[in-house]
């Protein structure tokens, strides 16, 4: 398996650091509002790289993180007469449900920046230490001329970087690029007790600080969107590695922009949709579709033509697999001697994954796969045997890495198994937060009525038991 790797401009052989275990962490959202589309091509962009590399065998802790101080959200406070934590848990809560529709699997954990404020302080006493940050009246500040490979993730140098007209001017600073790792409070801010007085951290750090902290200080992946690359992702690097002294990450890996309608997406162009507004006009499997048919890596065109052209696709490869389990329920004698060997598409779609998570090329494999079951059907020539093995390839691939299959069968559980899953993901979010009394008595009482849940790194599930 090659992936392209941000860090060296290449492709390179994965070859995770402590095999079979591979852990990633992937940059989430600021929660100050709802995420827009482009932020969905990230997140499910992330998902499908996780599930294929579970497919493979990988035992994946995949970290994202949810930035809930932030200038934005004080900004966002200010506006509704609200508290940064009122904004932030707001949207965090909003955020699990748009990705949850989304079918994109809740990471390992969730950091939040609030609760690694100790971490944060640590690193930046670490890099005070080392001459490497300095204070100025309570600000603290990276000094990027003592890390000498600033700039080989974004391949940008100091010197371009500092003449530029854009660098925004601060006297307290040392340097132009210099960037802040530690705030002073300003009024009626939130803010930390810390060894330069109250404050808050800089966004750079927080990542850093949970990175290092969940996965430890060397790790597989790092991922994200391609407009982190400068500053975020090179900021990181830089406090990480000085602080630390070992490599940083692996292997860099970012997703591409989203245009609409071939024009970058804003606010101002009237051009902005956040993915629960797409989700009212588009399927799940639509969306997921439509990404997936585009290499991560390259920028993207949004449009409600290509969308539509997505869902086709969807109920063509759904279709397929409605008719393998009509098949499957009828229950018949066998009628042929077919003994087929789907390892020829397995095969096809795992060189297609290896080769830098091209996913195009596996969608167009599950695409002529979908033909082959239908021909075969429709003259007859198939036994149980072969409808077992193509709704497992569909299973494993469509749907277990793409997400891809809607189905009336899947669709439509009952009320009861509704209200299961709807308390299950109650019982996962007091968990996230840290209620543990009230995810325990949402166990209990599910206990007490006959339905027994069982946890596992995949997530819960349930069995139903006679009281």
């Amino acid at each position: 398996m090659k992936i392209y790797n941000t860090l060296t401009k290449q492709k390179e052989e994965f070859v995770p650091l402590n095999p079979p275990n591979v852990k990633i962490y992937m940059c989430g959202p600021t929660v100050y509002d709802y995420f827009h589309i482009g932020n969905a091509r990230s997140f499910i962009m992330s998902d499908i790289v996780r599930k294929y590399l579970e497919y493979k065998g990988y035992n994946v802790t995949f970290i994202m993180n949810l930035t809930d101080v932030d200038d934005k959200i004080i900004k966002k406070a200010n506006e509704e007469n609200k508290s940064a934590k009122e904004v932030s848990e707001f949207y965090i809560s909003e955020f699990f449900k748009d990705i949850d529709k989304l079918k994109v699997k809740r990471a390992s954990n969730h950091p939040k920046a609030t609760e690694y404020m100790n971490e944060m302080i640590d690193m930046i006493k670490k890099l005070e230490a080392k001459g490497i940050a300095y204070n100025v009246d309570g600000n603290v500040f990276y000094d990027v001329s003592k890390f000498q490979e600033y700039g080989k993730l974004s391949g940008k140098r100091i010197e371009d970087l500092e003449a530029g007209a854009r660098v925004e001017v601060n006297e307290e600073k040392k340097h132009p690029l210099d960037f802040a790792l530690w705030k002073k409070a300003k009024e009626g801010e939130p803010y930390w007790e810390s060894p330069w007085g109250k404050g808050r951290p800089g966004w750079h750090i927080e990542c850093s600080a949970m990175s290092c902290k969940l996965l430890g200080e060397s790790f597989d992946i790092h991922a994200g969107g391609h407009d982190l690359i400068f500053p975020h992702h090179e900021n990181e690097i830089a406090q990480s590695e000085a602080a630390n002294e070992k490599p940083f990450v692996k292997y860099w890996i970012h997703f591409g922009f989203l245009n609409i309608n071939e024009e970058k997406m804003s606010k101002s162009l009237g051009n902005f949709f956040t993915a629960r507004e797409i989700l009212k006009s588009f399927s799940t499997e639509a969306i997921r579709l439509f990404f997936a048919q585009a290499h991560y890596r390259g920028p993207l065109n949004f449009s409600d033509e290509l969308i539509r052209a997505a869902e086709k696709g969807v109920e063509k490869l759904s279709n397929t697999y409605e008719r393998i389990l009509e098949e499957i329920k009828k229950n018949f004698e066998t009628k042929s001697e077919l003994n087929y060997d789907f390892r020829k598409w397995y095969d096809d779609f795992e060189n297609a994954m290896d080769d830098d998570l091209n996913t195009a090329s596996a969608v167009a494999v599950l695409f002529d796969f979908s033909r082959e079951v239908n021909r075969i059907i429709s003259e007859n020539n198939f036994n149980k045997d072969f409808l077992f093995g193509a709704k497992d390839f569909l299973d494993k691939t469509a749907e277990g890495i793409f997400g891809l299959i809607s189905t009336q069968s899947q669709s439509s559980p009952s009320l009861e198994d509704e209200l299961i899953q709807l308390l299950i993901k109650l019982r996962l979010d007091a968990k996230l937060e840290k209620n543990y009394t009230l995810s325990d008595k949402i166990r209990d009482e599910l206990k007490n009525l006959g339905i027994i849940l069982q946890d596992s790194k995949e997530g819960s599930t349930y069995k139903k038991v006679k009281k």
